[in-house]
């Protein structure tokens, strides 16, 4: 018998996959958690759904944490007294344990990834400040690079309490990598620039401004960017 062939883990358009899902907006409570199309991904701590809502509801406490990046329409989230403005192509971190109210304009569709690796690393609603100031941050390794070291730099606006959900801002100067297998899940969306990705089986793509796109754990991919780039990203990187 022959046995069907592995699939090669690679990187993911999320928003054609949000444009292919036939997922009609919904409204009330629970329909934050009730309403989603769940992207395939291999049985762990980290699913990927699209999600549609219109008008408003609530949300019993998360089971686990929730990276939420609106692709299109806008979300207020609101926790106690703090209110979260979430407009088109921006993000928020709605950590584990946390009740909250929604509010969406008409069919906003919204990507979550969710992590339920740890306990939750803060206790309110984490926006992405994609205006923070940056740090400098390590670049990839010197024997992966073709050609000069980039200068990279780094913001992490949520970090769950054991460390293995991140989510922030990061930017570069232009480098090429070679392929490497990714050990983690990365989400980003590219906020400035271009990035080339070419898979292990010879696929590839090139992500620009505005695009949000998913690199699957066990990938194994090459970077090439000519220009700066500048991503928000969700990292899940097993401890």
């Amino acid at each position: 018998m022959t046995e069907a062939p592995t699939r090669v883990r690679s990187f993911i358009d999320l928003a054609a996959f949000a444009a292919q899902s036939d997922l009609l907006a919904a409204s009330g409570d629970g329909a934050w958690t009730a309403n989603r199309q769940a992207l395939f991904l291999p049985d762990g701590p980290v699913s990927v759904a699209v999600l549609r809502l219109s008008g408003e509801g609530t949300e019993a406490a998360l089971a686990a944490d929730e990276f939420a990046i609106v692709l299109d329409g806008a979300l207020a989230l609101q926790q106690g007294t703090d209110l979260v403005d979430v407009p088109a192509r921006r993000s928020v971190v709605i950590p584990a344990g946390l009740p909250f109210a929604w509010t969406a304009r008409t069919a906003t569709t919204v990507i979550i990834m969710r992590c339920s690796s740890g306990p939750a690393g803060a206790d309110r609603l984490v926006p992405i400040d994609e205006a923070a100031r940056l740090s400098p941050s390590n670049p990839p390794l010197a024997e992966l690079l073709v050609g000069p070291t980039p200068s990279c730099r780094n913001f992490t606006d949520y970090r769950s309490a054991n460390g293995e959900f991140v989510c922030g801002t990061w930017d570069s100067t232009p480098y090429t990598r070679i392929a490497m297998p990714y050990r983690h899940y990365e989400l980003m969306h590219l906020t400035q620039g271009a990035v080339t990705f070419v898979d292990g089986a010879g696929r590839k793509a090139t992500y620009c401004e505005g695009d949000v796109f998913l690199v699957e754990q066990g990938a194994e991919c090459s970077w090439e960017s000519t220009v700066q780039v500048k991503k928000v990203y969700a990292i899940y990187r097993p401890g």
